[in-house]
């Protein structure tokens, strides 16, 4: 049996306009980048450098977690089991365990906003569709 893992990133589609398209090809083949996804993975990486204390006085202001953040279903559990339901606010990853049931994601999680990504099961996607948060 095949287990899948998790991909590590997110595909992301773009449109550009022709002329910037040229100069990217163009370092390209003057062996700056080895491919147009390289250069435009070292574009996003520079400019989040730049950014990078706007991005920490944002997330200290929003109190989100940043990185990965894993929800596993003791986790959810205990929170059920103290009355207290989660609002959960990532930058990054937010992952709920495939045992996590929708029925446990719906008592526990009371909201989520996830500017990123967000893996867990389709079915308690479906039930935290509802609860999304606009980011």
């Amino acid at each position: 049996m095949e287990i899948s893992k998790p991909a590590e990133s997110e595909k992301l589609t773009l449109n550009i306009g022709y002329v910037d398209l040229g100069k990217i090809d163009l370092l390209v083949r003057e062996g700056f980048y080895s491919n147009r996804s390289d250069f435009i993975r070292t574009a996003i990486r520079n400019q989040l450098a730049v950014q990078s204390p706007d991005i920490e006085r944002s997330v200290t202001r929003h109190t989100l977690d940043m990185g990965l953040r894993d929800f596993n279903r003791a986790e959810l559990e205990a929170h059920v089991a103290r009355h207290e339901t989660l609002a959960i606010r990532v930058v990054g990853l937010a992952r709920i365990a495939a045992d996590v049931s929708p029925e446990l994601a719906a008592a526990a999680i009371e909201s989520i906003t996830v500017l990123g990504a967000l893996q867990a099961s389709d079915a308690v996607k479906a039930v935290l569709a509802g609860k999304r948060k606009p980011s």
